[in-house]
């Protein structure tokens, strides 16, 4: 449903922009003008006294899924900064873009970024739709969802992927909603159907106790947040070039409902489990905060960083920041330490593609060491003192 402001009865009141619970109307030349925040409530319509304010039925048009080419990527950039999982996305696009047979693309937003696109272009991208505008500097849901879903509807990509970040997993379903599509999200593994060319996205479900591959036959783009850590990035060939699209950015007043007042960080350790080579994860086995202290100097001796299971950082033991997990962060490092870990498949679906998996628990039958390549059955507080003497001869 669509809500219109029918001008010739408009007299310019102000009731409806009063009464809009979304602030989405404003008054332009002294006439009602309904803006992108808009959610079609119907409270203007009810409050306007000359009935110059309706709500259309919007006719839904068949999708005519050849008209849409092309594989995007969100490349989600903080001050200036690619994240880490756009290099996972373009090394995956790349791949579906081979097997479709279209071109891989990166759509870039925020203001002064066009460095980024050089970066872009190395990791495998054949085009970047750069939108550059002051407004577009810190991520604001309405500002990004607008520019990027114009861009769809202009352009027509046929796969859309995002980060399943904090940025991500706002910015997919609003982008979902405006282009009546669907949306797979926290999926950890794509591919192309041989047959007909669909993208198949595979995603855990009920609690990762099974693995749900999903496909959006009949609607246009197809949309899937992707979990970092999960794919493998895209290598870097500083030769390769492409081709910038330029958007034409234009935010009118009431399109952009929030402001950025002020942005504070954390003072805390940046933990960035994704890249790690090595981890040293605890969990409830370590018995109190203190056990992280023991695992910390192993990390420190083997060059990696300490993580952690879901059960420690519910106990209040550690920062969410290094939780691996389904609800969490999924690692693939070269070497993962499971220390007094048990091993329930949602901590499994965040670390089970690491290259080794050193298993040390008190428990012989935990099922941890089902995965582990090496398990270690003994008290933590024996084995890793015995592995830091060996490491410092």
């Amino acid at each position: 449903m669509a809500v219109n402001v029918i001008k010739d009865k408009c007299k310019g009141c102000t009731k409806c922009m009063k009464t809009c619970p979304f602030e989405a109307i404003t008054m332009e030349n002294k006439l009602a003008v309904i803006g992108a925040a808009c959610t079609g409530c119907g409270a203007c319509i009810e409050s306007c006294p000359f009935g110059a304010i309706e709500k259309t039925k919007e006719e839904k048009k068949g999708v005519d899924i050849h008209a849409y080419s092309g594989v995007w990527v969100f490349a989600e950039q903080r001050e200036g900064k690619l994240m880490p999982v756009v290099l996972e996305l373009l090394g995956e696009g790349k791949k579906l873009a081979h097997e479709v047979g279209c071109e891989l693309c990166a759509v870039l937003c925020g203001d002064g970024v066009d460095s980024l696109t050089e970066e872009l272009f190395a990791y495998g991208a054949d085009k970047v739709y750069l939108a550059d505008h002051k407004e577009l500097a810190s991520y604001r849901t309405d500002a990004y969802t607008k520019v990027i879903y114009e861009a769809i509807e202009t352009y027509k990509p046929e796969i859309v992927l995002l980060g399943a970040t904090h940025i991500g997993r706002d910015l997919g379903p609003c982008l979902a909603v405006r282009c009546g599509t669907g949306l797979t999200a926290d999926c950890t593994k794509l591919e192309i159907d041989p047959e007909d060319k669909k993208i198949k996205q595979t995603r855990p479900a009920f609690g990762g106790n099974l693995m749900a591959t999903i496909v959006c036959p009949n609607h246009r783009p197809q949309m899937s947040t992707v979990r970092p850590g999960v794919m493998q990035k895209a290598e870097k060939d500083l030769s390769k070039k492409g081709d910038i699209i330029r958007l034409d950015v234009k935010f009118n007043e009431g399109d952009i409902r929030t402001k950025v007042l002020e942005i504070v960080k954390t003072a805390g350790e940046m933990v960035a489990l994704t890249d790690a080579e090595v981890i040293v994860a605890g969990g409830m086995g370590l018995g109190s905060a203190e056990g992280f202290k023991l695992l910390r100097q192993l990390a420190d001796r083997l060059g990696g960083t300490i993580a952690s299971s879901r059960a420690a950082v519910d106990a209040g033991w550690i920062d969410h920041s290094y939780q691996v997990g389904q609800t969490g962060t999924t690692v693939k490092p070269k070497l993962y330490f499971a220390c007094g870990i048990s091993g329930a498949i949602q901590h499994l679906a965040g670390m089970q593609n690491s290259d080794y998996i050193i298993a040390i628990n008190k428990n012989e039958s935990a099922p941890i060491f089902e995965v582990a390549d090496y398990g270690i059955a003994g008290d933590l507080y024996q084995v890793i003192p015995a592995i830091l003497e060996e490491l410092g001869k």
